[in-house]
């Protein structure tokens, strides 16, 4: 679990999340609680989601890579 060391760094940046499974999802880290990381998604139109994941199924966090 190497990605806990970014955590406070990425607080309020967007994100990638690598997920366990293979899976993976992005949005902007809002927190991290009660053993679930807390991402601000956006869903369709005007409509955004803050969705929790627990921290055991995330493999590893990386920030969006800056504009060229």
């Amino acid at each position: 679990m190497q990605w806990h060391h970014k955590i406070v760094r990425l607080m309020g940046k967007p994100i990638g999340i690598s997920f366990t499974n293979g899976q993976g999802t992005s949005g902007i880290l809002c927190g991290i609680s009660g053993g679930k990381l807390q991402v601000i998604e956006y869903l369709y139109q005007s409509q955004f989601a803050l969705k929790q994941y627990d921290i055991y199924s995330i493999q590893d966090i990386h920030p969006f890579p800056n504009c060229h």
